[in-house]
């Protein structure tokens, strides 16, 4: 009577589907890479870079997102594997944001002002919008704010009113990858507290 074979866990076959690499190995090179990247990674790129097929590394990101979480009894990292505008990064944890800020804003790092800030907040809520727009809820001139963030790279133009003719600004990608979020909908519910922009529809705007 033959013996059972062993239990091991199993192995992931490589893209060549002839090579089988341990499950370890992958886990690790997914990992490297998500450290060393500058923006989100989608599966497909973590795929061609890692070798193997898109699902296997949909699944060992899921396993690297609950390893950082604690999973299975292991210590709760002080970072977080997130899933963000279509592809996926490690960020520091929100529990430690202070600890994080005072790191980060006793360096060089350049914030953004008070009136940058509240510039972008009104084009994320109520975008697409032209500057008038956005004039007419701060009460003051815009412009150069705009110019700053479009610079930035946190708001890019998205064609023209078709009534005024006005330039219309939309938040970028980057702009979720800033605050961690994969997409508009994960916003705070805060629209309602701004200002409707309806009354600013008759104000022109410069080219």
């Amino acid at each position: 009577m033959a013996e059972p074979e062993e239990q091991q866990a199993p192995a992931l076959e490589s893209a060549e589907g002839v090579q089988l690499v341990a499950h370890e190995d992958f886990l690790g090179a997914v990992e490297a890479v998500l450290m060393v990247a500058e923006e989100p990674v989608t599966p497909a790129e973590l795929s061609a870079a890692v070798k193997i097929p898109e699902h296997q590394v949909v699944s060992l990101l899921d396993e690297l997102r609950a390893e950082a979480d604690g999973a299975g009894g292991g210590r709760r990292r002080g970072f977080e594997l997130r899933e963000v505008a279509g592809g996926h990064r490690y960020y520091s944890r929100m529990d430690y944001a202070d600890q994080v800020s005072a790191f980060v804003l006793g360096g060089q790092t350049a914030r953004l002002s008070q009136a940058a800030l509240e510039t972008l907040a009104i084009i994320a809520y109520r975008q697409p919008v032209a500057r008038s727009q956005v004039a007419a809820i701060r009460g003051v001139n815009v412009d150069g704010v705009v110019r700053t963030l479009v610079h930035r790279g946190l708001v890019d133009t998205a064609g023209a009113d078709p009534v005024t003719g006005a330039t219309l600004y939309t938040t970028t990608r980057m702009f979720l990858e800033k605050l961690g979020v994969g997409s508009l909908e994960e916003l705070p519910r805060l629209s309602p507290h701004l200002p409707g922009v309806e009354a600013a529809e008759g104000h022109g705007e410069d080219a």
